[in-house]
């Protein structure tokens, strides 16, 4: 079986799934002897890295709830800021995420940077932002993007982390995770896998 692109037109979906390469990208080095207490600081430095290795849009991520049954949901958002008040995302209180989050205010944040083999997952209860906040991240976007917002149906959220967890992929499968849980006084911070000094884990 090969790898290109193109192999799908010829061959069924299945035989095309197996025949794909995983984790092609290069991880960075990282020195997990010097990683910081603050897990928002960590981001910041992963993120940068990711722009200056020109991942695109490296501030995509996937939001995940569940509605009323239980049932899972996700989808692809923008995160607009990370602070002590939480990692916010916004959208229209008219759409469907905003129903399950009013129903059930919790969620999952996913970031995958693939060229990097880089992934990081926030988990934790939502907040919603006061009006004159949601307002102002309206009054931020595009006149187009603007256009068909509903007065007041704009909200800002926050997911207020409990747990965050950063994943490094290796081609060996011996990936490195760290993962910060929110503690009394400022965040645990376990390693799995990797060493504790440099490397790629």
């Amino acid at each position: 079986m090969t790898n290109a692109a193109d192999d799908l037109d010829s061959v069924p979906l299945n035989d095309w799934l197996r025949g794909r390469h995983a984790l092609t990208g290069t991880p960075p080095e990282w020195d997990l002897s010097a990683l910081p207490d603050d897990p928002g600081v960590l981001f910041a430095d992963w993120l940068r890295a990711a722009a200056s290795a020109g991942v695109p849009e490296p501030q995509a991520l996937t939001l995940a709830t569940v509605d009323g049954e239980g049932l899972p949901d996700a989808r692809t958002l923008i995160l607009k800021r990370v602070d002590e008040q939480g990692w916010a995302f916004a959208s229209t209180r008219s759409s469907r995420k905003a129903a399950q989050l009013a129903a059930s205010p919790a969620a999952a944040l996913n970031f995958w940077w693939q060229p990097q083999v880089r992934a990081v997952r926030v988990r934790g209860r939502v907040t919603e932002a006061t009006a004159e906040e949601s307002a102002a991240d309206l009054a931020a976007r595009s006149a187009a993007a603007r256009a068909d917002v509903a007065e007041g149906d704009w909200v800002l959220w926050r997911v207020v982390p409990a747990r965050i967890e950063f994943w490094q992929g290796s081609r060996d499968r011996r990936h490195t995770r760290v993962v910060y849980d929110a503690a009394d006084q400022g965040w645990s911070r376990t390693i799995i896998g990797g060493t504790s000094a440099g490397g790629r884990g």
